[in-house]
């Protein structure tokens, strides 16, 4: 890779993922051809209003992009693999920022991550808050296990007019980087698009897009490698850990 950056091996270590990084694994992107939306408006199954209108459809959008995550044919590919060896080498911390609700960091064996948009395979009650573990299906007869309201559950992914999750902590992670990663995004979905801006002007700490091709804010990384996740995930981590 040429220009690599120089990072002390002692440095924290942040990486933003989106979906870019799965596809590999066989998970369609949102966007793109062939994406998730293609042929299902975002807004009949992806926000609060949508989810009162008409929970049935929505129940089935999310019951179908989990039964695609749970097929035997999915599993985490190589640049998930290499993520889990960076954390598990790295001199100081590596934590994963990811867009994706799917599951195969953690199947790929990082455990230090953070799902800002959810996660699939978790349901939340409306009625009170809580959240569980889920991998069956839902649908509007799905009682809470804690409160026993019918009909109050709910896959557990941020939609469109809601908040990110777990904000304050990942801004002081991005305060406390010494390398800031960025794999497979779109670069035009804020608050993630705007990580690097802030690492730069704030934290000044090396920042370096991996993607298949350059992202809307590609002019904001010092550093940009480009091509398979599969290919050039592995081999940055490779010279980073001096392997």
């Amino acid at each position: 890779m040429k220009d690599f950056p120089k990072t002390s091996p002692d440095a924290p270590i942040v990486i933003l993922t989106g979906a870019g990084i799965s596809k590999e694994s066989g998970l369609a992107t949102f966007r793109g051809e062939g994406g998730l939306w293609q042929g299902v408006s975002i807004e009949q199954v992806a926000s609060p209003d949508a989810f009162k209108e008409n929970p049935k459809l929505v129940h089935s959008f999310y019951n179908k992009r989990k039964e695609g995550l749970l097929s035997k044919d999915i599993s985490p590919n190589d640049a998930h693999l290499a993520l889990a060896r960076l954390e598990r080498d790295w001199l100081d911390d590596v934590t994963i920022i990811t867009q994706n609700v799917d599951n195969l960091h953690e199947r790929a064996g990082s455990e230090n991550l953070i799902h800002m948009h959810g996660e699939l395979l978790k349901a939340r009650c409306v009625s009170c808050d809580e959240i569980f573990q889920w991998q069956d299906a839902m649908d509007e007869g799905s009682i809470c296990p804690h409160c026993a309201e019918l009909g109050s559950m709910r896959v557990d992914v941020v939609w469109f007019g809601e908040m990110p999750l777990y904000m304050a902590e990942i801004e002081k992670l991005l305060m406390e980087c010494g390398l800031f990663i960025s794999i497979g995004t779109s670069g035009n979905v804020y608050p993630a698009a705007g990580f690097v801006d802030m690492v730069t002007h704030y934290n000044r700490a090396k920042t370096v897009e991996l993607n298949i091709e350059p992202s809307l804010n590609a002019d904001q990384f010092s550093n940009g490698y480009y091509g398979p996740a599969t290919k050039i995930v592995p081999d940055f981590v490779d010279k980073l850990l001096g392997t």
